[in-house]
């Protein structure tokens, strides 16, 4: 397997009537074009309203397919080995019944479908409200279709991609009609003929020039050429968010292609962030695989943990797990010994590309202490690094400490901790780039700069937290155990007390015993919010502590706000 050909794009899923066929034909050249696609690797899937029997009649080519959706998304038919697999129930009898009574005309039956055309809406809508069915109608274009709820396109393709172990986000769709949105909306990249509906056309990622078999010749030929690489502009809904700047307008990263860095100092909350960005991922339903040479991601729970301090994971273990479109995995490398980490990652790693080249997945790879597993010392350059690195996610206290050849293709920085300019100038020595500066001297978690490397500018962030560990933070911060460095002290204008608050809830106990004038001394002093801020880690906390500090009211006002604030985040659990 060349460890230079991933792709983007690993199937054609397309539409029959329409989109491949005009006036129930598909022309020579349209079917040639098919068998292009399926010479470069790709696969092909046909996602039709068609009964499968129909389809057959007109369409004599359905073994050029990998996978045939048939009856709008009801049925998935496989062509190498006809076999055919019912995605829910026939229909009921009394719905056939009845619409026969009605003298709906035509009326075909498939395995689950019940099609007739317009003007039998209406009828189709008061027989399935007559007899209780939780179905619904479907259109596409003069066609009316009936169907369970929740069967469509969309769902039929889901089930043949699972078939193929394939992720949709490795699919370009092409259709032409109402019944087509939900399942070009669930592909990378949907694409809309030139004799599609003006709605679809306004959903579409592109709309081709050509009408019917000729906009999916156009299609396929940019698909060859170069991946639809020139589309990535146009997929910004795809794209995961990272935070908001100082305006609240959000900053958002294309989840296929950057090589970002993450760096700064220890403690300034590298895990928190790429949590935060890994589970964004994963809700989107892009895979990831996580190396972790020092366990700290093994709750982690979108991610399938291997190995752990008594175990190595093994190479086929993890490409076993990967083989799932829907999994995650954290490749735990606790059980290898840490000078063996380099050379692990580095037996592993040729997997991955290679995996990513037949599969399109994982489609990030996120490698933590990333200074220990691709260090300077050791240029893995030559050994397992494809021409091209992408969608790859680097984690470290030291960017310098990285292989050059790695840090040369790194795209964007994301900074967090002590002396951000520091981080940032370490960078840009090491890759012999000019570096921003922004003049903060500590970034206050969940703050970041973001860094552009090809801009000479660079943003603070308030970057988006995990939910994961937003309520793992707020556990821990409301009854946990904070280590004494982070607890918060009562000692007075005068320190002559010494409580020590290691969670909220004690701090508010400790609140409600202590003087008036010990009380008003921090809080003049700003060392509620400064606490909130820097310790617990919650602007918004510190902010509106901050308030009630600038107010400097009397004790029992002040303590109730604070007191207030601090609960309306913050409940002890039970």
């Amino acid at each position: 397997m060349d460890m230079e050909a991933a792709l983007r794009y690993l199937a054609l899923a397309t539409d029959y009537d329409g989109t491949l066929a005009g006036d129930g034909v598909v022309p020579d050249r349209v079917t040639q074009a098919l068998g292009r696609v399926a010479e470069s690797g790709r696969r092909l899937i046909l996602v039709t309203g068609r009964e499968l029997d129909d389809l057959h009649r007109v369409f004599p080519y359905t073994d050029r397919f990998d996978r045939v959706v048939a009856e709008n998304g009801a049925l998935v038919y496989d062509p190498s080995c006809n076999r055919e697999q019912a995605l829910t129930e026939p229909p009921p009898p009394a719905l056939v019944e009845e619409l026969k009574r009605r003298h709906v005309e035509p009326l075909h039956v498939g395995r689950a479908i019940v099609a007739t055309w317009h003007p039998h809406e209406q009828a189709v809508l008061d027989t399935i409200a007559k007899l209780g069915l939780e179905y619904q109608v479907i259109f596409n274009k003069g066609a009316v279709m009936v169907l369970p709820s929740g069967v469509n396109k969309a769902s039929g393709l889901a089930a043949a991609l699972a078939d193929l172990a394939l992720s949709p986000h490795n699919v370009v769709g092409v259709g032409d009609a109402e019944n087509d949105h939900a399942f070009l909306s669930a592909c990378e990249c949907a694409v809309a003929v030139g004799n599609a509906l003006p709605a679809l056309k306004e959903r579409a990622d592109f709309v081709t020039t050509g009408d019917h078999g000729e906009g999916v010749v156009e299609l396929v030929e940019r698909l060859l050429e170069n991946d639809l690489n020139d589309l990535s502009p146009t997929l910004a809904r795809h794209d995961i968010l990272l935070g908001t700047d100082d305006d609240d307008r959000e900053r958002r990263l294309s989840p296929y292609g950057p090589v970002v860095l993450l760096a700064g100092t220890s403690g300034g909350g590298k895990s928190t962030i790429a949590m935060g960005f890994l589970e964004r991922l994963s809700q989107s339903g892009y895979q990831f695989c996580l190396i972790d040479p020092e366990g700290d991601y093994a709750d982690f729970s979108p991610a399938v943990s291997l190995g752990d301090t008594g175990r190595r994971p093994t190479e086929q273990e993890i490409v076993d797990v990967l083989g799932d479109p829907a999994q995650n995995v954290s490749v735990n490398l606790l059980g290898v010994p840490q000078p063996d980490r380099p050379a692990f990652f580095s037996s592993l790693f040729p997997h991955l590309v290679e995996m990513r080249a037949s599969t399109g997945r994982p489609h990030w790879i996120v490698v933590d202490e990333a200074h220990h597993l691709l260090p300077a010392e050791r240029d893995p350059d030559a050994v397992i690094l494809p021409k091209e690195l992408f969608s790859m996610l680097l984690v470290t206290v030291h960017p310098e400490h990285i292989s050059r050849s790695v840090l040369d293709r790194v795209s964007t920085a994301i900074v967090v901790g002590e002396d951000p300019d520091a981080t940032l100038a370490s960078l840009g020595h090491a890759t012999e780039r000019s570096a921003p500066k922004t003049g903060i001297s500590r970034l206050h978690s969940p703050e970041v700069v973001l860094w552009n490397t090809g801009s000479d500018t660079a943003e603070k962030l308030r970057f988006e937290p995990s939910t994961i560990e937003s309520q793992r933070h707020r556990r821990k911060y409301a009854a946990g155990e904070l280590a004494p460095e982070k607890s918060f002290y009562f000692r007075g204008p005068d320190g002559r007390l010494n409580l020590r608050a290691q969670n909220l809830m004690l701090f508010l106990q400790i609140a409600e015993g202590v003087d008036d004038q010990t009380w008003l001394h921090h809080l003049r002093s700003h060392d509620y919010s400064t606490w909130f801020r820097e310790m617990i880690g919650d602007r918004e906390l510190a902010e509106e502590a901050a308030r009630v500090e600038d107010a400097e009211g009397d004790a029992g006002t002040s303590r109730e706000a604070i007191r207030n604030a601090v609960e309306a985040r913050y409940t002890a659990p039970e």
